[in-house]
């Protein structure tokens, strides 16, 4: 469906006008760094400040920019608010805020900024400003802290299933190693797969990276794009893995110290480097094997 813009003719638009159209928009945007702020300043010396959620603070950034970029164009939408939708969302983001707040519930002190925001939307704007930043605030939901027990009930068969992929790849390339569980013995070291290694959190944030392709290449096939997007789900797997192996590697041929010192850190910038690369190397792919879904038809 397409957006709805004004057009304004040019010179007509006085300094006085436009200041008046972004003093709704200041006051929102103060509202809500007074009532996030101590959340985020918490999150960032707490939760986000640790291997499990490091993520977090990137997925706030990538976010902040995605609704930045889009400025413009919500500027040049037709202003039809929605004061029943806009309101309805407005005011339960705000309770699932103050739930969340006073009880210590961060999937809900976090979670609420997504119906918060787009409850000012909707009230400042209209649906389609919604429609306009619904990547934006899609993406928000990957910085929010899920609850401990889905974490730890998903990560625990994650992280055998990255151990065993890991220890058949190294063994069939003649290294000695062997496997208990999750713990990976090669030569005389012992390695333990962590679930900053190859947990759920891991993958969500793999997950958000490959959506985040898939946002700014912006595909015209929906068969592409539907394709590339199921095809994140096994190349985060495999980029786990190949970051389990870059880590036992570097172990067995460098020493313990090396990996978990410095090394260790890179091999976090190796498991998102392969990860992009395998989804640009899946979408190269996909072009090839469907030739008549390009982006110009």
């Amino acid at each position: 469906m397409d957006l709805t813009y004004t057009q304004k003719p040019a010179g007509s638009l006085h300094p006085e006008d436009t200041l008046a159209n972004n003093v709704p928009w200041l006051v929102a945007i103060a509202g809500l760094l007074a009532m996030y702020g101590l959340t985020f300043w918490d999150l960032f010396h707490g939760l986000w400040a640790g291997d499990q959620q490091g993520h977090g603070p990137i997925v706030l950034a990538i976010s902040i920019w995605l609704l930045w970029k889009n400025r413009v164009a919500l500027n040049a939408l037709s202003i039809q608010p929605q004061p029943l939708a806009g309101w309805s969302s407005l005011v339960f983001g705000l309770l699932l805020y103050l739930v969340g707040r006073s009880q210590d519930i961060l999937i809900f002190e976090v979670g609420s900024i997504v119906f918060v925001i787009a409850g000012m939307l909707m009230l400042l704007s209209g649906f389609q400003a919604v429609r306009l930043m619904w990547f934006s605030l899609f993406f928000m939901v990957f910085m929010i802290p899920l609850p401990g027990v889905f974490v730890d009930a998903l990560t625990q068969p994650m992280k055998m299933a990255v151990s065993y992929v890991a220890e058949f790849t190294l063994y069939h390339v003649g290294y000695p190693i062997s496997r208990s569980g999750v713990i990976l013995q090669i030569g005389q070291y012992q390695l333990l797969v962590a679930d900053a290694c190859a947990g759920l959190n891991t993958l969500f944030t793999l997950e958000a990276l490959g959506l985040l392709y898939l946002n700014l290449i912006r595909h015209q096939s929906a068969i592409r794009n539907i394709a590339l997007a199921i095809l994140i789900v096994p190349i985060s797997f495999i980029a786990n893995v190949i970051r389990v192996i870059v880590l036992t590697l570097i172990t067995y041929h460098f020493g313990d110290e090396a990996g978990q010192g410095f090394l260790h850190g890179f091999a976090g910038m190796v498991l998102f480097m392969a990860a992009l690369m395998l989804i640009i190397a899946c979408d190269g792919l996909l072009r090839m094997i469907l030739p008549h879904r390009t982006d110009d038809n």
